[in-house]
């Protein structure tokens, strides 16, 4: 206290430098009673980029212009769900494809040969991921598929899209093997965190308990490199013992810094 003041400066948390180690919001000091005023703007800061995140719209023409510098073509399909507000409040739309969305895949499949797999790149709970981190990731993983001999559908961009949508898609082409990456739900600390679902066998009313998932996929979370690591052992391994989900773990030992 100076000249009958009180003294209102950050108290310092002497935990303070474990911050270092998470991007968790712990020991950020005190205002008297409160947090620091720099803190509480972070998080503020924080918060509404999670909440843009959910409603950024998929730029798809842009990321199918990405995604084809894997090699493989690319189409674009659209969810039952017309536009976002019907996607954040209808659930179910997102899991179905549209009529004229329907139509393409079927065209799709009348050219297509036997299928192992198909990748289907959606917006989820955040467009953001899908458009930053889908195009690193399947550059990685795409021409390792490609040299093990591995028969790939295009990849399907879906706006508008859900896990379950995979399943329509998969089912549609008769791939053994779908993985949808897609936009996971924001968080105060991660606002573009990317998922992959792998589900063998793909076919409408599947359940979680038969996908594997490879989540956080990013820069600061699982790497671009460890993520194809996992995603390649995870889609080798469902071919070779046909399942996926609860019955097939991660067993492939290649995580690196």
């Amino acid at each position: 206290m100076a000249d009958g003041l009180p003294n209102d400066s950050p108290t310092p948390d002497p935990w303070h430098s474990l911050r270092a180690l998470t991007p968790a919001r712990i020991a950020l000091g005190r205002a008297g009673s409160s947090l620091p005023t720099g803190a509480h703007l972070d998080f503020q800061l924080a918060h509404a980029r999670a909440r843009d995140a959910v409603h950024d719209a998929l730029d798809a023409a842009h990321l199918a212009d990405a995604l084809r510098g894997t090699g493989l073509d690319v189409v674009v399909v659209h969810s039952a769900a017309a536009h976002r507000g019907d996607y954040l409040r209808r659930p179910d739309l997102g899991r179905h494809l549209d009529p004229d969305s329907r139509d393409a895949i079927a065209t799709l499949a009348g050219s297509a040969r036997t299928l192992d797999g198909v990748f289907v790149v959606a917006d989820g709970l955040s467009a953001r991921a899908a458009q930053t981190h889908a195009p690193p990731l399947l550059a990685a993983l795409v021409p390792r598929l490609r040299d093990a001999g591995w028969r790939l559908a295009p990849i399907i961009v879906a706006e508008q899209g859900r896990v379950a949508l995979g399943d329509e898609i998969g089912l549609g082409l008769a791939a053994a093997i779908v993985v949808v990456l897609l936009g996971e739900r924001p968080g105060l600390s991660a606002p573009d965190s990317l998922g992959a679902y792998l589900t063998w066998n793909p076919r409408m009313q599947c359940t979680d308990a038969e996908r594997n998932c490879v989540s956080n996929i990013r820069p600061e979370g699982l790497g671009y490199g460890p993520a194809a690591d996992r995603l390649l052992y995870l889609m080798t391994e469902s071919r070779r013992r046909r399942l996926s989900g609860v019955s097939l773990k991660d067993e492939s030992g290649t995580l690196r810094p």
